[in-house]
């Protein structure tokens, strides 16, 4: 007879101040919101003595000191990516918060922060793609393969949620081995997605994520009815309609 074996999976939310954390993890008790407290926490404490981490839309260096690991982790993947701190800090903590995980023995945890992931799954897993795109209607999703490693899927958009992009993307997802430079890298090249046309705003952003080909393994530009690829992604499949429930 055959026996056969369910793996327990555990769901939670948590929400720090403008932190939107959604899980799910092999894990029963991992005090996973404790520890992202601290990393807001040792966050909050840096920015009030450096303001220009808070504000700058560019790169800045780092002072010769002992950082919080939060704080290296944001000014590493922003130095990468040719952008400002901040644009890294949902996928720094999606990082993080999966490292600690990890450490913790997880074998299958999906932290998701505000539609940036970070990722290990011994199975495999569609993720969805959320761009309001007319044509798509949010209707497609990666097949991730199981991994033994961690990735970060996060995508950044001109038209929906709350951060800062210079570009006209329905979206720009980028997938990598680092969910903090990932994010920083979505934001860089969404913010060259423009153009007359949508064509002119996919050949822009195309050709700027390019010339970040080494930090990533595939990036998917979508704007209106023109979509673009550089690298190598997973498997794009169809997917029952993705309704967020919260707003990025």
């Amino acid at each position: 007879m055959m026996k056969i074996l369910y793996k327990l999976m555990y769901f939670e939310e948590i929400d720090l101040e403008e932190t939107h954390i959604r899980l799910k993890t092999d894990l029963k008790n991992q005090e996973l919101k404790e520890f992202i407290f601290k990393l807001r926490y040792d966050l909050k404490q840096y920015i009030s003595i450096n303001q220009d981490f808070l504000l700058s839309l560019e790169p800045i260096e780092s002072y010769p000191e002992v950082l919080p690991g939060i704080v290296e982790k944001m000014y590493e993947s922003s130095n990468y990516a040719d952008v400002g701190p901040m644009a890294c800090v949902a996928g720094s903590i999606s990082e993080l918060s999966l490292n600690y995980l990890i450490d913790n023995d997880s074998k299958y945890s999906i932290v998701e922060n505000g539609g940036d992931i970070a990722l290990i799954n011994d199975e495999t897993v569609i993720c969805g793609i959320y761009s309001n795109n007319k044509i798509l209607e949010n209707k497609i999703g990666f097949e991730i393969k199981s991994r033994k490693k961690p990735l970060g899927i996060c995508t950044s958009s001109g038209k929906i949620g709350h951060s800062i992009s210079f570009g006209q993307s329905d979206s720009v997802t980028v997938i990598g081995k680092s969910p903090s430079l990932a994010d920083g890298l979505a934001t860089r090249i969404a913010n060259d997605v423009y153009g007359e046309t949508s064509e002119d705003k996919v050949t822009h952003a195309v050709e700027t994520a390019e010339h970040f080909k080494e930090f990533f393994e595939g990036v998917l530009i979508i704007s209106q009815d023109n979509v673009g690829t550089v690298g190598k992604l997973p498997k794009i499949v169809k997917t029952p309609e993705l309704k967020l429930p919260y707003k990025k």
